[in-house]
């Protein structure tokens, strides 16, 4: 009931800057004990995806906590895990502000931030600072590459973030499908993807043995994906034994939003206008699939029902960013609970 009325003041001002208030109260809201204040009991729910126990399917997508800054506070909320980044191997701004914009009337959101973070051995910095992970959570590190750092050696980004994570993540998401990095997207083509998964699974298996522990990797993809693209992706994911996908990013799509105030700046749109396009990616790739690695669902949650469509669609686990700005904290419990109903019946 509390976030509503929080959500106006927020509203009114500059999107990334209430973005950064926000965070802060959450910060502020776990030091004190008080995150109950905002966060209702989730139902338990536990998920056995990728080799982990996810205590309920219900996660935080990247992009909200790029550095790792929050974990604690945001684990408070309820989340059955946390995914953080997206980071690089060097600190970088990002592109210019203004680059978060509301669009309300759709409850959608365009970005483009660019991967603006602090570097990876920052986030490393806060991670082993937080007491989430320490405790059992679930933390995934979503890796990218810098902006500068040409195409044809994207990979060399990929593998050092890869290192530098793989001993503090749960499990690692590589980001190939941000719009907001030029040529990023160029990495789902068939010979590129093909090069870059085997390159991870080479350095990721070596790290097993060098670690004594297997970290999972997923690869997230956007939306903006013809059937021919889906059908060569699941099968690139198969080939290489990819542990899972997130699907999807953001997408380059006005469907929905075009001619509204904000509707058409440059970046990618998330939130309820790309819930069907995100959920049609999702239930062709687990076609293609046919159950031979998981699905995280994201793109458009705004409420429970919204997820359970997801799962019907093939996802094991879901995630979310834009409808937790629109909704706040309530949205984690409310999935959580209608996915615990269906999961339970389903058993």
């Amino acid at each position: 009931m509390l976030y509503p009325l929080i959500r106006k003041f927020f509203f009114a001002l500059d999107a990334e800057t209430a973005h950064g208030i926000g965070m802060s109260g959450v910060d502020l809201l776990n030091a004190s004990g008080l995150a109950g204040l905002l966060a209702k009991p989730v139902a338990p729910c536990p998920v056995d995806v990728m080799g982990l126990r996810f205590p309920n399917p219900v996660g935080l997508a990247a992009g909200l906590d790029k550095n790792g800054d929050h974990i604690d506070g945001l684990a408070k909320l309820g989340f059955g895990f946390l995914e953080i980044g997206t980071i690089t191997p060097r600190p970088q701004d990002g592109n210019p502000r203004p680059r978060l914009f509301r669009i309300p009337e759709a409850q959608g959101i365009i970005n483009r931030m660019g991967f603006n973070n602090a570097g990876v051995d920052k986030l490393l910095e806060n991670v082993r600072a937080a007491e989430f992970p320490k405790k059992g959570g679930i933390l995934g590190i979503n890796i990218g590459k810098n902006a500068t750092t040409p195409i044809e050696k994207a990979a060399e980004d990929y593998l050092i973030c890869l290192e530098k994570v793989y001993n503090d993540a749960s499990y690692m998401t590589v980001n190939i499908s941000s719009p907001n990095t030029k040529n990023l997207r160029e990495l789902q083509k068939d010979d590129a993807l093909d090069d870059l998964l085997a390159q991870l699974k080479a350095k990721q298996e070596q790290l097993a043995e060098q670690h004594g522990k297997y970290v999972p990797m997923a690869l997230k993809i956007a939306p903006d994906l013809d059937d021919t693209q889906i059908t060569a992706i699941a099968d690139a994911l198969r080939r290489h034994r990819m542990d899972g996908v997130i699907a999807t990013n953001t997408t380059l799509s006005r469907d929905g939003v075009d001619g509204m105030q904000n509707g058409n700046e440059a970046g990618g749109l998330s939130g309820a206008p790309v819930f069907r396009k995100s959920t049609d990616v999702l239930k062709k790739l687990s076609t293609a699939l046919a159950g031979e690695l998981p699905i995280i669902g994201v793109g458009g949650i705004l409420g429970g029902e919204d997820a359970a469509e997801k799962i019907r669609a093939g996802a094991s686990l879901v995630q979310f960013y834009s409808g937790f700005i629109y909704r706040g904290p309530d949205l984690v419990s409310e999935v959580a609970d209608t996915l615990a109903n269906i999961m339970k019946k389903s058993v």
